[in-house]
């Protein structure tokens, strides 16, 4: 996947904080929409089955019992994994009757719930939850459902899941929250939304790297503004040394820098 960021160092030159590409696209950013490259060969009955959601197959299939309901192919994936991917309840509903692993995982660490919720399967994904599915589950880059939730730009999903009691503060690899994640993508109302819902606005990434921060990294938008209607801590700063504020003078945001300033001004009077 297309790194996000082009990390600055140190050098005898002017310091300046680092230069990033666009915010879309982070490094281990999860891929909304991706159901499974299926090749017929490679499927045993059942997974065809479940892929394609014919119930009557998958009931005459383990009626057989030539496949258990959690065996898995090539690629570790269950029924399950399948039916959600594709979206297919009916075939959900009948392998959660007849009690199948509902956090199984497959190849890449992907649950069932994970599936659903990458390929915004609501309906799937609210049988599992409903089911006591694990939301917080990660895959190998340590994603759960909720970073592809808010990836995928679902409210609905993302609400969801927070009524299961997924972790709004969890990080994945590269150390981002879900907040941080709506952030990299520029997602206004999905920033809005985790902020109404407690996401911690001081959260920072592996590099330090605050939700202000990443927000003036780029081409500024009301982000900034909507950042600022919450206890924002200026003070921090990313590994360089760098805060927030720096990052708006560096990069010639005159407007948000004298907003940021305005803001820590008067969170100095306060405190007086």
């Amino acid at each position: 996947m297309k790194k996000l960021f082009t990390f600055w160092r140190r050098s005898d030159g002017p310091h300046r904080p680092p230069s990033w590409q666009p915010r879309h696209g982070a490094p281990v950013a999860p891929q909304v929409y991706s159901g499974y490259s299926l090749r017929d060969r490679d499927l045993k009955a059942l997974h065809r089955a479940a892929a394609l959601g014919d119930l009557n197959k998958v009931k005459e299939c383990l009626l057989l019992k030539k496949h258990d309901v959690d065996t898995q192919d090539r690629k570790l994936r269950t029924p399950l994994h399948l039916a959600c991917a594709f979206g297919c309840s009916n075939i959900v509903s009948f392998l959660i009757e007849k009690q199948c692993q509902i956090d199984i995982v497959d190849k890449e660490r992907k649950s069932p719930l994970i599936k659903a919720v990458q390929c915004k399967k609501e309906a799937c994904a609210a049988m599992l939850l409903d089911q006591g599915a694990n939301p917080n589950l990660m895959d190998f880059d340590g994603n759960t459902a909720l970073h592809y939730a808010v990836y995928g730009q679902s409210v609905a999903l993302v609400r969801k899941l927070l009524e299961h009691k997924a972790n709004l503060e969890i990080r994945n690899k590269d150390g981002y929250t879900p907040l941080l994640l709506a952030v990299t993508e520029n997602n206004a109302e999905m920033v809005e939304f985790l902020l109404k819902k407690g996401a911690n606005v001081n959260a920072s990434d592996f590099n330090q790297r605050t939700a202000l921060m990443i927000a003036l990294s780029d081409e500024p938008t009301n982000l900034v503004s909507l950042l600022l209607q919450h206890e924002v801590d200026l003070s921090r700063q990313d590994i360089y040394g760098f805060t927030a504020e720096e990052y708006a003078s560096f990069n010639g945001f005159t407007i948000y820098h004298h907003l940021i300033a305005s803001y820590g001004k008067e969170k100095k009077v306060k405190k007086i």
